[in-house]
């Protein structure tokens, strides 16, 4: 894991970023929900360097016998369970230092969980929507990590343009200035968030109501992925999804508090 630095960072986009999305690809209902825009002071906390990879989710797998049921999505909107499809048969090759798929928001904590019966006193957990955006930036307020335009995404982030339609191993695209690999494109990430309105966000970066009910079941999901235009790579997109929601798009990335 790497250890996110504490910081004030302004979350979500300004009018200009948000015009540039909607030219690019999106409308501007799309990326409403990007504001307002809010000072946040975090606390430093670790995340994971990396997505949770198969490898490591088939460990969790293995020791737990957590079942595997009810198939995935294929490829976003509309939802349509395909029962074929699972972590272990995602539709494309994946070696074990691919990011998981098919993952609910409920399996991803049911992860963390098992990673805190691993060690005594441990908080591992699911970052919360302000921490992983803040993280995401690694330091700037650019429209991207690398700068304000997406000339720079397929050097840094695998994405429709150049994925080939399916997820990369891990690590094979450079970090951000924190040192976070693949924090934006390969495969959505699950927050511990409800979606709500930004103005409901914590001032020091606390998850919007992390329990186990939401309005839809929704939760917030960050990054862009294989899948999905360079528009969506920016630190600011948001996603929402059910919690029961598993899709070859989307795994997850585990945080700590320290």
């Amino acid at each position: 894991m790497v250890v996110v630095p504490a910081g004030t960072f302004v979350i979500g986009s300004s009018a200009a970023e948000k015009a540039w999305a909607a030219s690019h690809g999106t409308t501007m209902g799309s990326v409403a929900d990007e504001e307002p825009r809010l000072s946040v002071s975090l606390r430093a906390f670790a995340l994971g360097k990396y997505d949770v990879t198969r490898g490591e989710y088939s460990a969790f797998v293995r020791e737990t016998g957590r079942a595997t049921f009810g198939g995935c999505g294929h490829d976003g909107y509309p939802w349509v369970l395909d029962t074929a499809l699972s972590w272990e048969r995602p539709g494309f090759p994946q070696s074990d230092r691919d990011p998981v798929v098919c993952v609910s928001w409920h399996d991803a904590r049911a992860y963390v969980a098992w990673l805190n019966s691993k060690v005594h006193g441990s908080s591992y957990r699911l970052p919360s929507e302000t921490e992983w955006e803040y993280a995401a930036r690694g330091g700037t307020s650019t429209w991207f990590w690398w700068g304000d335009d997406d000339s720079g995404a397929t050097r840094h982030a695998w994405y429709k343009d150049n994925a080939d339609g399916h997820t990369h191993p891990v690590g094979l695209r450079p970090a951000n200035g924190f040192g976070l690999f693949d924090i934006v494109g390969d495969v959505w990430q699950w927050t511990a968030d409800c979606y709500a309105d930004y103005a409901k966000n914590p001032a020091d970066g606390a998850p919007v109501d992390p329990g186990s009910s939401c309005l839809k079941g929704w939760r917030v999901d960050r990054g862009g992925s294989w899948l999905h235009r360079a528009w969506m790579l920016r630190p600011a997109t948001r996603e929402r999804k059910p919690d029961e929601f598993r899709d070859r798009t989307m795994g997850f990335r585990v945080a700590k508090t320290l």
